[in-house]
């Protein structure tokens, strides 16, 4: 059972969120991906790094990096709820 990051960015299309550093430290940590309400800067880039990712769209302008999020917490947008330990399905 692999982890996946799940992060509320408010579906700001003004930065990306999640960058190739992020993604390859989730990889390194064999995690299964990442779902992100907001943008990430390259998906070419980011799809090198052999974790699934789903993003709103690209940005890239990076965040300024001020919040670092929190863990272990319910994040909800969308109309769904994400309650750490379950599970979460994604196809291409």
């Amino acid at each position: 059972n692999k982890r996946v990051l799940v992060v509320d960015g408010g579906a700001s299309q003004r930065v990306a969120i999640l960058g190739d550093e992020l993604a390859k430290l989730a990889h390194d940590n064999n995690w299964a991906g990442a779902l992100i309400h907001g943008c990430i800067p390259d998906s070419k880039v980011i799809g090198t790094t052999n974790i699934g990712v789903k993003a709103l769209g690209t940005q890239p302008l990076k965040s300024n990096k001020k919040h670092g999020g929190e863990g272990g917490v319910i994040v909800a947008f969308s109309s769904v709820e994400f309650v750490p330990g379950q599970w979460l399905y994604s196809d291409e």
